[in-house]
C-alpha cells in the first residue's frame, strides 16, 4: 500500500503573494510556496498554530 500524496494549502489571506508557508493536510509537513518541489520541513503544525494563536 502506498502512502497518500501530501496535499498542501496556503492561507487565503496570502493573495497573489507567493512568499508563504504551505501546510500539508496532515499538519505534519511545511514547505515554502516559492519552491514547492524543494525540501519539506517536518513539524507539528497544529502545535505551531496553537502557539501563534496564543500570541507567543
Amino acid at each position: 500500500m502506498h502512502p497518500e500524496p501530501l496535499r498542501f494549502k496556503k492561507s487565503r489571506r496570502s493573495g497573489a503573494n507567493s512568499d508563504c508557508v504551505e501546510v500539508a493536510h496532515t499538519l505534519a509537513h511545511l514547505r515554502d510556496s516559492k519552491n514547492p518541489a524543494g525540501p519539506l520541513l517536518s513539524a507539528d503544525a497544529d502545535r505551531l498554530i496553537r502557539f501563534v494563536q496564543r500570541g507567543r
